[in-house]
């Protein structure tokens, strides 16, 4: 009997499928509906004739863009009495240090649906004050005439003791108000109150849009294991994702992370900087032979503190539209045409956008596009694209490449974010290039940041998909200790640690995973005693060593994300996390034994080059290619899911994994 399972990665322009049936592929695309994503998912899988799969893994941006476009649940706040300012307060620091007219964040909720309890609990769990039971009476009253649609609660200390939270959930349950509902202590119980506030608050903002969404979706395929995507590139059931949908923020990018990741590995490169550029964004990381975690996050400026893939996201994709802006020059994203109009070529939209000037400069073949199933007007991007040169006085090909450069400067700027600025050499790791559009900008950016070489999939407009197929189903916990290092010792942190991993092995066992597949890692939370905020270690094992190796694990972590350390500075263990992981199956693909020759083209045309301008190059189907083969640029490498543009001073090669492997000449 086969083995099958379903990825998908629903993007802004393009709902991406790729089935896996025992060790072999087949890829799909179809434009995404803004509307509704479930539509598209159902149509794909009826494509593929695979409605009744049994597994589906689902990476989504719902979440997302429900945060970023304000269109979430009209939410309240229950708070500690005193306490309602929590979120307009925030944090003295300020993004841009020296801009007198940056703006806070739109809030999420009104002032007016923000409600303080009388109650109180100490740092340490004690109980202050018993909760009044006649004000959250009042409270409950006000609910009921607010008109809102979902409820937060985050109390003061509730980490440390959970009982008001608790009472407070009971009896909104039993009042049967028809709100959703999300309590601190069970979405994220840590220290910071405005982190933890702002992420629980997320939490119901975005909830009843993925519950609804979620739900719908497990009606059209109810005979699968809907999996779902988490920022922290690890799957959970779509249970926990409606009653969390805070953890899957960053789902579709993370499983582009986790795919590239998986390649770059097989290949022999596990140093890598992931490229993913899509048509509403590119997202990058940096994995220095690891995928890097946070749990210090902010999306459209707000705090969300479950632990995602540590990933940059600006606002330049292959729909990001290109315009003139109010200094007379020429500026591209971070608005995106998204599927619908989208780019002028799809015949619909008429402002030009990144995929236009691809499409004109031949960057972008109209026969290949979807496999030949969509066809593209090149006189739509040409008069768009038209009418934006007129304002500067170039003819099309000038103003083409101009809005690729752009566009090239404005992902090098994440690039230099990810690792420069934190103390990598880009020109230590490989980028590795994916997405319906980062094969096609990836030398030219690599050139300019002196990245050695790129890696593009055998399937890169799939392979966040990918990464969502073969993820693992991971679960995260965690709590607050605040101890000093002189107060913890190796039996007493294993005791905390017990109650977390009874619960892990319960979840992961509800899920039908055997012990035997089950892992099981503890980490701390460890900063200098007085530091604001802290890195994330894994916790030793040895007992006899077991403070000695928190200090040097620290310390030589500290310097590596900083620059220095402090050996002489005593520690504090914040927070004790633990990650249970279920070990999903892989793929087990093997690679081909090159033979070195070089590769047949499929003809010539006419390529726009940033640096170089038009140039005659050769085309190359993906398909014909076999391990082994080699050419010189300049050249364009076709495919269903995307093209792959080689600049004349880079030459490819097949390596035995299928994948393109580009270098400088």
């Amino acid at each position: 009997m086969k083995s099958e399972r379903i990825g998908i990665d629903c993007g802004g322009t393009f709902t991406d499928f790729i089935l896996i049936s025992d060790n072999t592929f087949e890829v799909h695309k179809i434009l995404s509906n803004a509307e509704d994503p479930s539509i598209a998912i159902v149509n794909g899988l009826n494509d593929l004739n695979k409605l009744d799969i049994e597994t589906i893994a689902h990476g989504t941006t719902v979440a997302t863009n429900t945060l970023l476009e304000r269109k979430g649940a009209k939410t309240g706040l229950i708070t500690t009495k005193g306490f309602e300012d929590v979120l307009s307060i925030g944090r003295q620091n300020r993004s841009s240090l020296y801009d007198l007219n940056q703006d806070k964040p739109k809030p999420l909720i009104l002032e007016s649906n923000i409600w303080g309890i009388t109650e109180r609990i100490d740092k340490n769990g004690n109980i202050i004050y018993e909760l009044d039971g006649e004000n959250l009476d009042e409270i409950i009253e006000s609910i009921k005439s607010s008109g809102i649609d979902s409820i937060a609660v985050s109390l003061l200390f509730s980490f440390q003791n959970s009982l008001h939270e608790d009472f407070i959930n009971q009896k909104l349950s039993e009042i049967d108000l028809n709100l959703y509902k999300s309590i601190s202590s069970q979405v994220l119980p840590e220290f910071r109150e405005y982190e933890r506030t702002s992420t629980v608050v997320v939490n119901s903002y975005v909830g009843p849009i993925i519950d609804k969404y979620l739900g719908n979706l497990e009606g059209k395929i109810e005979n699968s294991n809907l999996r779902i995507m988490q920022s922290s590139g690890g799957a959970i059931s779509s249970k926990q994702a409606r009653n969390q949908p805070v953890r899957t923020m960053l789902s579709g990018p993370a499983g582009g992370v986790v795919g590239s990741f998986w390649i770059s590995q097989l290949a022999g490169f596990d140093h890598i900087i992931t490229l993913d550029m899509g048509g509403t964004s590119t997202d990058v990381s940096l994995c220095p032979g690891e995928i890097q975690k946070s749990t210090q996050t902010k999306i459209d400026g707000l705090p969300i503190s479950v632990p995602m893939i540590d990933i940059v996201t600006v606002g330049a994709g292959g729909g990001s539209i290109a315009y003139i802006d109010s200094g007379n020059s020429l500026s591209v994203g971070p608005e995106s045409a998204s599927s619908n109009p989208g780019p002028a070529c799809y015949g619909v939209g008429t402002k030009p956008t990144v995929t236009d000037a691809n499409f004109v400069l031949e960057r972008v073949s109209a026969d290949y596009f979807l496999g030949g199933r969509m066809q593209l007007n090149k006189s739509r991007s040409a008069a768009a694209l038209g009418v934006l040169g007129d304002q500067l006085d170039l003819n099309t090909t000038e103003i083409s490449l101009g809005v690729l450069k752009v566009v090239n400067s404005n992902m090098e700027r994440a690039v230099r974010k990810v690792s420069l600025e934190r103390g990598y050499d880009p020109r230590d790791f490989t980028l590795v290039a994916f997405g319906g559009s980062g094969p096609i900008h990836s030398c030219e950016l690599a050139s300019e940041l002196s990245i050695p070489r790129v890696l593009v999939p055998q399937y890169p407009g799939v392979l966040s998909a990918l990464g969502v197929a073969i993820a693992d189903v991971e679960k995260d916990y965690v709590q607050t200790i605040m101890l000093g290092e002189e107060k913890f010792d190796y039996d007493s942190i294993q005791k905390l640690y017990e109650p977390m991993k009874e619960n892990g092995l319960y979840d992961l066992e509800q899920e039908g995973f055997k012990q035997s597949d089950i892992i099981i890692q503890k980490l701390l939370d460890v900063r200098y005693r007085g530091q604001s905020f802290e890195l994330t270690i894994e916790c030793p094992d040895d007992e006899k060593k077991f403070i000695p190796d928190i200090r040097n694990a620290f310390n030589k972590y500290h310097y590596e994300r900083f620059g220095y350390n402090d050996e002489t500075q005593s520690l504090e263990v914040v927070n004790l996390r633990l990650r249970v992981v279920g070990v999903t199956k892989k793929i087990e693909m093997k690679s081909v034994e090159p033979t070195h020759r070089l590769a047949q083209d499929s003809g010539n045309t006419n390529i726009g080059f940033v640096n170089a301008g038009l140039l005659d190059s050769k085309v190359y189907e993906r398909s014909k290619l076999v391990p082994g083969n080699y050419f010189q640029g300049p050249g364009l490498v076709v495919q269903m899911d995307c093209t792959v543009l080689v600049p004349p001073d880079w030459k490819a090669k097949v390596d035995g994994w299928h994948n393109l492997i580009l270098e400088q000449s």
